[in-house]
């Protein structure tokens, strides 16, 4: 299991990993970040979960990424056929690095657009799939009760899940891969049912630290938990292999829980 990180201009993981998590809601944090990180892949790169996504793409569709930071799944998704691709960050300063190195490598046709994925500024019906990858995680940093979270965090999700529901092109797909288990995400997903956004199936992939793989699916019946099909019958248990331990997902993750237990 290799490690999914580069770093660039003298940068370690602790120049880069933030003090708590609350630097995660920080747009300074990020582009201090990203002026000093190359590489990294939140809940790990295209190649655990390429199984999960590729049953979804087809060379017509247009796909957009949102959080792309420093990730180089746009690339993945190209080799994979996707020529029509978008990503989208807060930091200008991501945007900026993800064009420069595009250039550099010859990638035409790939749009990075600085946006907010509280604000997404696309027309309606603009995508075909949207794809997030952690990036909805960070609203649920100081969210309170992960059984019953702040009416902020709340608002703040069902914005994005507004957003994405507007840019989906009719029978689009919303991917979001997540930490977050399937008993505290399902019931947001199903909220989203009012504006026809609705819950599918939820997969997992990762080896011992489990990541989930969630499929929305624009103008579907909603599913109800208890009907939601699913990969497993139960929720995998946090077993975590040595290399997982000293990883910033690992460390994100458990922040998370200790200030939601506090």
């Amino acid at each position: 299991m290799g490690d999914s990180r580069d770093h660039g201009r003298g940068s370690s993981p602790v120049d880069v990993a933030p003090l708590n998590a609350s630097s995660y809601l920080d747009p300074h944090y990020w582009d201090e970040r990203f002026a000093a990180e190359e590489h990294y892949e939140w809940l790990k790169d295209y190649s655990h979960f390429q199984h999960l996504l590729r049953p979804f793409l087809n060379p017509s569709h247009s796909v957009l990424e949102i959080g792309c930071g420093n990730s180089r799944l746009c690339e993945e998704l190209r080799k994979d056929g996707v020529a029509d691709m978008t990503c989208v960050d807060i930091s200008p300063v991501a945007v900026e690095r993800m064009r420069s190195r595009f250039r550099d490598k010859g990638l035409e046709g790939i749009k990075v657009v600085q946006a907010d994925m509280l604000d997404l500024p696309f027309g309606s019906e603009s995508f075909d799939i949207v794809i997030e990858k952690g990036t909805m995680d960070v609203l649920f940093v100081n969210s309170g009760d992960p059984w019953n979270p702040h009416p902020e965090t709340i608002n703040k999700v069902m914005k994005m899940l507004e957003d994405v529901h507007s840019v989906l092109k009719s029978e689009g797909v919303f991917i979001s891969i997540s930490f977050g288990q399937p008993h505290f995400r399902q019931p947001l997903f199903e909220r989203a049912g009012h504006f026809n956004l609705q819950s599918v199936e939820w997969k997992t992939f990762g080896e011992g630290f489990h990541y989930f793989f969630y499929i929305l699916k624009k103008g579907r019946r909603i599913l109800k938990s208890d009907d939601c099909k699913n990969e497993r019958s139960d929720v995998p248990s946090i077993n975590l292999l040595h290399e997982e331990l000293e990883d910033e997902d690992y460390m994100f993750r458990t922040t998370l829980c200790d200030e939601l237990e506090n």
